[in-house]
């Protein structure tokens, strides 16, 4: 497996696919794509698992953080985390945060990141803020 910086357009579709399948692919795009970093993990050159993160002075949020579903439970999603983490860590971030889906916020925690009181609604799918200081 690699882990490629890639370009916002080339998380769309997989975004698509795993988040927001019954959406039209102007969904998943965020207004602040292009001033994010975007991450791609490849398995045997096909992309796997995507996040795009975005870096706000000391604070950074990953965002539109998918791995294809026939691909979920086998750690790479958990690589892909654990290089965002490094990478923040390089650029001296001191918070990571994201809106986690609340069905997944077993798998944030298993990465320090805690979940929030702050919670919210989007398409019918709960959320809760997760973060960690590094």
């Amino acid at each position: 497996m690699q882990i490629k910086t890639i370009k916002a357009e080339e998380t769309w579709a997989l975004r698509k696919t795993v988040m927001w399948p019954d959406r039209d692919l102007e969904y998943v795009k965020l207004k602040e794509d292009d001033q994010g970093l975007h991450f791609g993990l490849f398995k045997d050159e096909k992309l796997t698992s995507v996040v795009s993160l975005f870096v706000k002075g000391e604070a950074a949020q990953f965002r539109k953080f998918a791995t294809l579903v026939e691909e979920q439970g086998k750690g790479y999603g958990s690589v892909l985390l654990n290089h965002v983490i490094d990478q923040v860590q390089a650029l001296g971030v001191k918070t990571l945060w994201c809106n986690a889906r609340e069905d997944k916020l077993s798998f944030y925690k298993k990465f320090a990141l805690t979940p929030t009181e702050q919670t919210f609604e989007k398409g019918g799918i709960r959320y809760r803020i997760a973060e960690r200081t590094l």
